[in-house]
């Protein structure tokens, strides 16, 4: 008998782990979104290193339109000044068939979404109880329809809705006091930037990434700021101090509409109390955007949930939580270094990160245990 999942949530983790379902006839599956549309209009990038790629291509990623894709070979470092400070080859975690890529977001959900659609894929669907019933899983949505399932995925975000239904102990997300700004450039501006490469300035405070999202030679833009809250309607005060007064240059970057919001992280990691119930993606664990690893986590939790629940394995939620674990602590690691690495205040504490940062560069042995070990999993 065919195994039933239930997954809640239809962002990049629900949509991955629904494709690799598809592919197996063990699996009868339905993906339930809250929302009443998958957000296509949504063009902000999102960045791929060679771990997510390397599964996309399992379900035909490999094919897409190149067009709407890009393969940027070198992360350069600037001050917030503009000033180049060294830069990384990223060809250097790429072989043949699996390169580092960025995309519009919208891009990556389009080509999630059509193996599932319109069989798969239910919408306008929130959940009103959950409950455990002889060894399975009962679900009741607030539209009065039900499901009984074998596996309940969680891939409903940082905020998980799924979670508070099994878990306990209250762990809500920590504001990391600071927030995110995104936009789309049809230029680099004044810039004095290469607009084929990843583009990190790095201020006080603050740093802001720009990077190429496809061939068309649209830009995305991502700027973090610390502030100590998140008033919506500050945005643009906030951006004068902290931006633009490093660097007023800048000014006409941010003369495009942007979307703002607050950053969270996880604050601690706890296994699901139900073997049935499972997390992927920001359900799981939320990461800052600072290794650019939240999309390709989401991508990684839901191919490595698959493989285990596809071969019956009995200890599945230990060994799904147990290899998780090591991942995302490894990774919140890194995000949360250059974190505190980026936004150094002081100039002379400027000057040493830029020393170091040229010198660590150069050491291979340093860059494949930082990134490789990341990019290469």
């Amino acid at each position: 008998m065919k195994k039933k999942v239930a997954i809640i949530g239809a962002g990049i983790a629900g949509l991955t782990l629904a494709n690799f379902l598809k592919k197996n006839s063990k699996f009868e599956f339905m993906l339930y979104e809250k929302e009443k549309s998958l957000p296509l209009e949504e063009g902000f990038g999102i960045q791929l290193a060679t771990n997510s790629i390397s599964i996309l291509n399992q379900i035909g990623f490999n094919k897409i339109n190149s067009e709407n894709i890009f393969h940027p070979k070198n992360l350069d470092f600037y001050t917030i000044k503009n000033k180049k400070v060294c830069d990384l080859d990223l060809s250097q975690f790429n072989s043949e068939n699996h390169k580092y890529t960025t995309l519009k977001r919208s891009t990556l959900i389009e080509f999630l979404k059509d193996e599932i659609y319109s069989q798969n894929l239910r919408f306008g669907k929130q959940i009103k109880e959950v409950r455990e019933l002889k060894g399975k899983i009962l679900i009741k949505f607030d539209d009065n329809t039900n499901d009984l399932v074998d596996f309940l995925i969680g891939a409903d975000g940082i905020f998980s809705n799924t979670k508070s239904f099994f878990e306990t102990n209250k762990n809500k997300p920590k504001f990391k006091n600071a927030i995110a700004i995104r936009l789309l450039l049809q230029s680099k501006k004044n810039l004095e930037i290469d607009e084929k490469n990843i583009s990190i300035f790095m201020g006080s405070n603050m740093h802001l990434v720009v990077y190429p999202i496809n061939k068309k030679k649209e830009l995305n833009l991502v700027c973090v700021i610390r502030t100590k809250s998140y008033n919506p309607s500050n945005i643009l005060t906030l951006i004068e101090r902290e931006v633009l007064s490093q660097n007023h240059n800048l000014k006409d970057l941010f003369k495009s509409n942007f979307k703002s919001w607050p950053l969270y992280s996880t604050s601690k990691i706890i296994p699901s109390t139900n073997r049935k119930v499972f997390y992927i993606g920001d359900a799981f664990n939320g990461f800052l955007p600072t290794l650019a690893q939240g999309a390709g986590q989401s991508i990684e939790s839901a191919f490595e949930l698959f493989n285990l629940i596809k071969d019956d394995n009995l200890n599945a939620s230990n060994l799904y939580f147990k290899t998780r674990l090591a991942r995302v602590k490894t990774i919140g690691r890194r995000s949360n270094f250059n974190f505190f690495a980026f936004h150094f205040s002081t100039s002379i504490m400027q000057k040493i990160r830029n020393y170091f940062l040229r010198f660590l560069i150069k050491r291979k042995g340093f860059i494949n245990s930082y990134l490789g070990t990341i990019y290469k999993n």
